[in-house]
């Protein structure tokens, strides 16, 4: 299991504490969701500077995986190359996180009220599945596996539409979010709280009511901007009326 991410944080000497990956996955793999977590999740710092080498002596692994990582990274929008140096992560704004989070309610919402009801007894078991690995990863504190079952489990289910492209958007979105209050809730013992939300949209999405699951999703991506943001609970942005 690849490491928490709270093992991340920097020191004054700037050293990264960070214990060798395992081999049960690929290593390009192992690396990328540890470095997006720790980007997501603010360990990995704004306008900050970091080798390949460095990154790959902290993780017990060569450069080259590193190098591999952060290209995809890159394509993510999360850090740039600086030539002959390394990578640096980008910086969001609160406006563009604004701006991320209010496309996102425009968009995903009104899709999973659409699929409410119509998942098959498989599909649902497949992301019941998913949402047991999101509160079993909140519960151990792995940052790095929250985020990727997060992920996996918005994108099947808004797979349901038939809309590949809107998948793509609203993963990507997702992705380039900034969650900086996640490790403040994994360490205080309220993640788990919050994942749980997961299977209650299911509960919702599986009897059929689609207003209720529209509004929870609603309620779900509002933490972006509030719970997950902060570790505290804000005033979610509202959803654009038509």
């Amino acid at each position: 299991m690849t490491p928490a991410l709270g093992v991340l944080t920097l020191p004054a000497n700037n050293k990264l504490p960070i214990a060798p990956l395992g081999r049960q996955r690929s290593l390009r793999e192992s690396v990328t969701e540890f470095l997006r977590a720790a980007i997501i999740a603010g360990t990995l710092e704004e306008g900050t500077l970091y080798s390949a080498p460095a990154l790959g002596a902290a993780f017990g692994v060569s450069a080259t995986p590193v190098r591999e990582a952060m290209m995809d990274l890159t394509r993510e929008g999360l850090v740039e190359t600086v030539k002959n140096k390394g990578f640096r992560v980008t910086s969001m704004s609160d406006r563009e996180l604004d701006e991320i989070t209010e496309i996102r309610l425009l968009i995903e919402p009104p899709v999973v009220a659409a699929v409410a009801g119509a998942i098959p007894s498989a599909g649902i078991a497949g992301l019941r599945s998913l949402a047991d690995g999101i509160v079993e990863a909140a519960r151990e504190g792995d940052l790095a596996a929250y985020l990727a079952a997060d992920r996996d489990f918005h994108a099947e289910l808004l797979r349901y539409s038939g809309n590949n492209q809107l998948v793509e958007l609203a993963t990507g979105l997702r992705t380039r979010t900034r969650m900086y209050g996640l490790k403040t809730l994994s360490e205080s013992n309220r993640l788990a709280d919050s994942a749980q939300e997961h299977h209650e949209l299911l509960d919702l999405v599986e009897s059929g009511d689609a207003d209720a699951a529209r509004e929870l999703m609603r309620r779900h991506i509002g933490h972006a901007r509030g719970l997950w943001a902060t570790g505290e609970h804000e005033t979610p942005p509202q959803e654009q009326q038509p």
